[in-house]
């Protein structure tokens, strides 16, 4: 894919000096010390888990919260997080590329009424969310001190998306997810979060759903909206098939089945195989109409 000569988002916050410090990291880590005990170590690495509110994108370095780490996490950055490495530096810029291409076709999905409608009129203006770039932990509006071991999350409480860059870093190293493609579905896929906040999908409970079955379709739509936004921005940021491949190699590397679970009835993401087929599902067709997961009657289904 292709970002030079592309608008650059100015929804955006360098949080290098106003993020937590002390208390932020180990906040995160006594909560993720009980998600552990309920669902074991392999049920936290997995994208997109919803906990206090916040949707996180977890990558395999999670495990330093649980089990305490080097302690980075209990301190930020003095300066900007963007000007800390030339890494970050790129990873910002692409960042920003990125979040405004969502912008531009969200924008025109509003405009369009091309969405699912879940009960009152759908929004026909989309609101802009903020990306937010930190190091080691963050305050947020809404959702409590957070951890960067816990990856990128989106808080709908303040409509913002976090993301600290060295997550890119982890994708490529960890969850053998690499490439630029693959890092510009974790912000499409919170981005779609956004999404759903907004046309109030977050708030529709499907009827005999555990609370897991609830989550997989969630995270299942956020996928599919994230593919939407692909097939759409497919022309203008000139992505190619190898791009795709890329996206869809990280959607494996994020299945519950791939990161451990073997129980079915625990899965709260969807196997790598329904993550796989639900952004296909909107990149191949470009409409959020079709990423209507609160429709499936039956969760085995999915």
């Amino acid at each position: 894919m292709r970002t030079d000569g592309h608008r650059r988002s100015e929804n955006f916050e360098d949080r290098g000096a106003g993020s937590v410090r002390g208390g932020g990291g180990r906040a995160a880590t006594r909560l993720l010390g009980l998600v552990v005990r309920r669902f074991g170590i392999k049920g936290l690495l997995v994208a997109g888990l919803g906990l206090a509110g916040v949707y996180f994108f977890a990558p395999a370095s999670i495990q330093r919260a649980v089990f305490g780490g080097s302690g980075s996490s209990s301190g930020a950055v003095a300066g900007s997080v963007c000007a800390a490495s030339e890494a970050n530096t790129a990873a910002c810029d692409f960042s920003r590329v990125v979040l405004a291409s969502t912008e531009d076709v969200w924008a025109a999905q509003f405009a369009q009424g091309r969405l699912p409608a879940y009960g009152g009129a759908l929004p026909r203006r989309y609101q802009n969310p903020t990306l937010v770039v930190f190091a080691n932990s963050v305050a947020t509006g809404g959702c409590g001190n957070v951890s960067s071991d816990v990856g990128p999350f989106y808080c709908p409480a303040d409509h913002r998306l976090y993301i600290d860059p060295s997550f890119y870093e982890t994708m490529a190293h960890r969850l053998r997810a690499p490439g630029d493609f693959a890092q510009a579905y974790v912000i499409a896929h919170e981005v779609g979060h956004h999404v759903q906040n907004l046309i109030g999908a977050k708030s529709v409970s499907v009827r005999g759903d555990t609370d897991a079955q609830a989550s997989v379709r969630i995270e299942l739509m956020a996928d599919c909206l994230a593919g939407v936004w692909g097939h759409t921005a497919r022309a203008s940021l000139q992505i190619t098939d190898e791009d795709l491949a890329e996206a869809v190699q990280a959607a494996h590397a994020i299945g519950d089945d791939t990161l451990g679970h073997r129980d079915r009835a625990r899965f709260t993401h969807g196997s790598s195989e329904q993550r796989i087929r639900w952004f296909r599902r909107g990149f191949d067709s470009g409409d959020a109409r079709q990423c209507d997961t609160l429709s499936v009657a039956d969760p085995n289904r999915l």
